[in-house]
């Protein structure tokens, strides 16, 4: 019987890794029918149910799965996708904070694809906060995100968006470049960064950084946009 169990489910995980995930499903739920205590089996028939819309049924399986297992990050981190999808918020933090202090207290231990998800998920706490208008909030999810995976592009210019808002340019304008400098294709930290130096009144700088944007990548409708409406504004 335990050769049997372990071949299903070696065979469940080779069927989940390959993308079939209806032939997945059924050994799977078979594995759990024999031996309920497989934690990985647990979050992948979560991934599987998620996958399927089905997801107040996934967050019950990565929650079976946490139970099993406290410190897997993987099916933890699952649990707050579920969640915030399911509009639970709070649960979505608890569960996150909880994972980042059980998988260890300096975030530079974790393994990359644990530090990239848990990244992810400070960013879209910190967008939900800028949404809102709370801004010290925002900026402290942002900058958690990007001890995490630091020089992210799209994190570093969201950071600048915040504390613009807030009034701290200078600052802003560092972290727009910063982003620049980790990935000059991402057009929005040049418009972002042009449109600062327009509002501190510094005109030359900002069509410098929406004709290079636009430059690079003709389809950013942004820079064409404000290039032209400023011009005009100025005339």
């Amino acid at each position: 019987m335990k050769n049997e169990l372990y071949d299903s489910h070696q065979l469940g995980k080779e069927l989940f890794e390959a993308g079939r995930y209806a032939e997945a499903e059924s050994v799977l739920k078979d594995v759990i029918e024999q031996g309920p205590g497989y934690a990985d089996v647990w979050n992948m028939l979560g991934v599987i149910a998620h996958l399927n819309g089905r997801v107040h049924e996934a967050s019950s399986f990565f929650v079976r799965a946490v139970q099993l297992n406290p410190k897997y990050t993987e099916a933890s981190l699952n649990l707050v996708i579920a969640y915030n999808d399911m509009g639970e918020f709070k649960k979505a933090q608890e569960v996150f904070f909880l994972a980042a202090k059980i998988a260890h207290t300096s975030p530079s231990a974790l393994d990359p694809f644990a530090a990239g998800k848990l990244a992810n998920e400070h960013y879209k706490i910190g967008n939900i906060y800028l949404d809102f208008g709370m801004l010290d909030e925002a900026i402290e999810e942002y900058r958690k995100a990007l001890k995490l995976h630091g020089g992210a592009a799209d994190i570093c210019t969201k950071l600048g968006m915040a504390l613009r808002s807030k009034g701290d340019y200078e600052e802003a304008v560092v972290q727009f470049t910063r982003a620049k400098e980790s990935n000059p294709d991402y057009g929005q930290a040049w418009v972002q960064l042009g449109i600062t130096y327009y509002m501190k009144g510094m005109i030359g700088l900002a069509f410098e950084e929406w004709e290079r944007a636009a430059a690079r990548n003709p389809n950013l409708k942004e820079a064409t946009t404000y290039l032209k409406l400023f011009r005009q504004e100025e005339q």
